[in-house]
């Protein structure tokens, strides 16, 4: 019981702060049988419906996409997060996670997947009336009918709330006038139902309004010609007229950019387990053709060169995936926390979400990024064929290209996970400048030599990571105090910060995962997942280095920088090296065994 109390007290962005325990965070591991039959059927689904037909998928024949989108619906999985009473399934949230992982392996069937399950339907889940959720959720549940969102406008990007389509209140009080352009809309093409945001009057943020297509006013351009994912619907939306009934606002007045915000958190750690699915199958087919690619009358695989990008697609996939199910399931314990204290179950969810949004913004810039490593890499390791249509790695390649971009860019995240992570410090809803002050103090005593018990699994790991959040502490605490106020204008440094955080989840992540493996099946049987998070915390503890000294670079001149600097080499080392050359051979020798992704 107390175990689970104190797991259930963790708030979003403890992690800088606080020590977690392998036992309480969520390995994909513990899937249950039910999560794993349904993860199946719905790879079941992808391998008959997606994969046979890719090559008309992506030439947008005519009807193609929407029909595999019924199908779709028939199953069941577009409403995985859909409560039994409107019509869905009702599962958990690591389990739509789970989902979204499996589909991130369908290409442009994904993004029509996420933009109707996510931004198209939660909106009306989470922030409908009753009447509306039982009007439109169970069409959303089933695929009868397909959503989209509209937010996006020329002149509206990442500042979203600048958007200019109005919503002007009709003479009789009856409708909502919309009028207004939406640009980058996923599904417009084939959607039924439109989530709008507009501007009434001169107020200071948009409202959300639930557009039906037929209600009229509605004109679209031709499909989007895109770099990648092109057998996603994609057009630009025009609203001229558009009479929409005032019973269909979403939610209040003026809550638009609200509703706007907390569903992207969910959109960005769907994004993150989105790509995981995309990123197995690249390198599923890096090993197949480096068993069956001969060069020099051997194998390629037989090589370190090629070993070692093997080994890195599955050391990078692997700790992604460790990261978003811990946060996922953080996310799922405090809503089942919030339920049982008399909570809302829509309140609950959009709350924790909310919560846990710096994490969310990690788990879509780690996802988004170590995706397109594996496809470069991918292309890299078939060589010439890798830039051939007649292979798959070209298509995956386009395709993994706009997960930086949508869901807010990655650049964007950056600096909104490190203004989130102060502006709850300065609220005391985060105790982070007590831990900075106390960074501070040390960097000026002497430092500890107290030996680690290596006898305890991960000690020395857990030791370097306990010291790259001193440095995330040092330099964040310091550009704090430098910089007051105008920190939101030092965008470099709060990237450089946001890149040091992203690093030490994702590493903290793969550790605690693997040692909680271990304890459940012994050290020699997790001895290839042990290597990954080995190497990986290897390569974080440079990247956290050299991220720090950019930062401390920008701002900080003279003595105060030597010993920032000092300080910055006490925390950014290892306690010993590592010959990664070795483990990632260890790993990509057994991917090659078994011409498969394996773990």
């Amino acid at each position: 019981m107390d175990a689970s109390v104190a797991k259930k007290a963790i708030k979003g962005g403890e992690f800088l702060i606080k020590e977690t325990e392998a036992q309480d965070i969520f390995i994909p591991e513990e899937f249950t049988e039910e999560q794993r039959m349904m993860a199946e059927a719905t790879q079941d689904f992808i391998d008959t419906e997606i994969f046979p037909q890719i090559e008309d998928i992506d030439s947008y024949k005519e009807g193609l996409m929407r029909s595999i989108f019924n199908k779709a619906g028939e199953l069941g999985l577009l409403g995985i997060a859909v409560p039994e009473e409107y019509g869905g399934l009702g599962m958990s949230f690591n389990t739509s996670m789970l989902i979204a992982d499996v589909i991130g392996s369908a290409g442009s069937f994904s993004t029509t997947y996420g933009a109707h399950t996510g931004i198209g339907t939660l909106p009306i889940l989470y922030y409908g009336n009753e009447e509306q959720k039982q009007k439109y959720l169970p069409k959303l549940a089933t695929g009868e009918w397909a959503a989209c969102y509209c937010l996006t406008e020329p002149d509206a990007g990442s500042d979203a709330n600048s958007g200019k389509t109005k919503a002007e209140l009709t003479e009789d009080g009856k409708h909502y006038k919309i009028n207004g352009q939406k640009m980058w809309i996923s599904n417009a093409g084939f959607a039924d139902l439109f989530i709008v945001f507009a501007r009434i009057e001169d107020d200071k943020n948009l409202t959300a309004f639930i557009v039906e297509k037929t209600f009229g006013g509605i004109t679209m351009n031709d499909e989007e010609r895109k770099m990648g994912i092109k057998g996603s619907s994609t057009r630009q939306v025009f609203f001229n007229d558009c009479m929409v009934p005032i019973e269909n606002m979403l939610s209040e007045r003026g809550n638009g950019f609200k509703i706007a915000v907390n569903i992207l958190n969910i959109g960005r750690i769907k994004l993150g387990a989105g790509v995981i699915g995309g990123c197995k199958m690249v390198a599923k087919n890096a090993v197949n053709y480096s068993n069956e690619r001969k060069q020099f009358g051997k194998s390629i695989g037989t090589f370190g060169a090629i070993k070692q990008k093997l080994a890195e697609m599955a050391v990078k996939t692997f700790v992604t995936e460790s990261a978003a199910y811990r946060a996922g399931q953080d996310i799922e314990d405090l809503i089942n926390d919030m339920i049982a204290n008399g909570m809302d179950e829509s309140e609950a969810k959009l709350k924790a979400t909310e919560q846990f949004a710096i994490e969310c913004a990690i788990i879509k810039i780690h996802g988004s990024e170590v995706l397109d490593y594996v496809v470069d890499e991918g292309v890299q390791t078939y060589g010439g064929m890798g830039f051939s249509e007649e292979a798959p790695m070209s298509r995956a390649y386009r395709d993994a290209r706009i997960s930086r971009i949508y869901e807010g860019t990655n650049e964007i995240n950056r600096m909104l996970l490190v203004g989130m992570t102060f502006k709850r410090a300065l609220k005391g809803e985060l105790n982070l400048m007590g831990p900075a002050m106390d960074v501070a103090k040390e960097l000026t005593s002497v430092p500890s030599f107290a030996s680690i018990d290596t006898s305890i699994p991960f000690a020395e790991e857990k030791s370097v990571i306990k010291n790259l959040k001193k440095a995330i502490l040092m330099v964040a605490g310091k550009a704090a105090q430098t910089f007051g106020p105008k920190l939101n204008d030092e965008q470099e440094v709060l990237m450089n910060i946001a890149d040091m955080m992203v690093e030490v989840y994702a590493a903290e992540s793969a550790i605690l995962r693997v040692e909680k493996l271990m304890s459940s099946k012994g050290e020699e049987a997790v001895k290839l997942q042990k290597n990954i998070a080995l190497i990986n915390l290897f390569e974080a503890v440079d990247k956290v280095n050299v991220a720090g000294k950019e930062a401390i670079a920008a701002f900080v001149k003279g003595d105060e920088q030597k010993v920032m600097l000092m300080g910055l080499k006490r925390y950014t080392k290892l306690t010993n090296l590592v010959n990664t050359h070795k483990l990632r051979r260890e790993i990509a020798d057994a991917m090659l065994e078994k011409s498969d992704y394996i773990f």
